[in-house]
């Protein structure tokens, strides 16, 4: 009776809410408790709600289902670009339309790979994003001692390195769970976080977060084609 529910579209919707209200809380919380701790809030929100792909993933949303979230979460993200709704994520000291871009690439990885029957590279597109991403940002701020610039970007090696090891990270966890333990694994996953850091690295305006989701999940999935299947 509780899978059936789960699996029922009113089930999988009250799931993510109830997953939504779990990250706003956490995200609030940290809000309250730190000064100034604006990016720390948006890196709770950016990590926390891209997980809700594995929430998808684990109960086989439908696709309409996804796409039409992203497409809401989109809009909503454009307008907040003009409007102060996500005060707490957008105010960064910054103009980017990442969050936007975020949304969009959900979006597009889902119907992509959904479509394929192949959810779990969107899994890995969205989570090299939401981890890599969100961990290269804080480890860089705290720990980052050796920075250099691309263009007017302010960068850290250390962010940088974090992007790369965590990308690899990720991409060896989900392509060891659905395929297996061998060597051309730990070969795809090296080359997924070297070319996520260098994407990361590269792009303006947030970008990133359209790039290396995207980017990311061709480039596994592809090697994945020629070196496994």
């Amino acid at each position: 009776m509780i899978s059936s529910w789960t699996h029922s579209l009113l089930g999988q919707i009250a799931i993510v809410l109830l997953w939504l209200s779990i990250v706003g809380l956490c995200a609030e919380i940290v809000n309250r408790s730190t000064p100034d701790g604006s990016e720390l809030v948006r890196k709770v929100v950016h990590i926390g709600t891209g997980n809700v792909i594995l929430i998808a993933w684990w109960l086989n949303t439908p696709l309409w289902l996804g796409v039409s979230a992203s497409i809401l979460f989109s809009a909503i993200a454009l307008i907040s670009y003009y409007v102060p709704i996500l005060p707490n994520i957008n105010s960064i000291g910054r103009k980017s339309f990442g969050t936007f871009f975020y949304a969009v690439s959900i979006g597009v990885l889902v119907a992509w790979f959904w479509t394929i029957q192949r959810p779990e590279f969107a899994a890995l597109g969205i989570l090299v994003m939401t981890w890599g991403d969100g961990f290269a940002a804080l480890i860089g701020q705290r720990f980052g001692k050796h920075p250099y610039r691309l263009w007017d970007m302010k960068k850290s090696w250390e962010g940088s390195a974090a992007m790369a090891v965590i990308s690899c990270l990720v991409c060896a966890l989900i392509l060891l769970a659905t395929i297996g333990n061998i060597w051309q694994i730990w070969l795809i996953s090296l080359i997924v976080g070297l070319s996520a850091a260098t994407l990361e690295a590269f792009s303006k305006f947030g970008i990133d977060n359209l790039t290396v989701p995207i980017l990311s999940a061709v480039i596994a999935f592809l090697l994945t084609r020629s070196l496994i299947s």
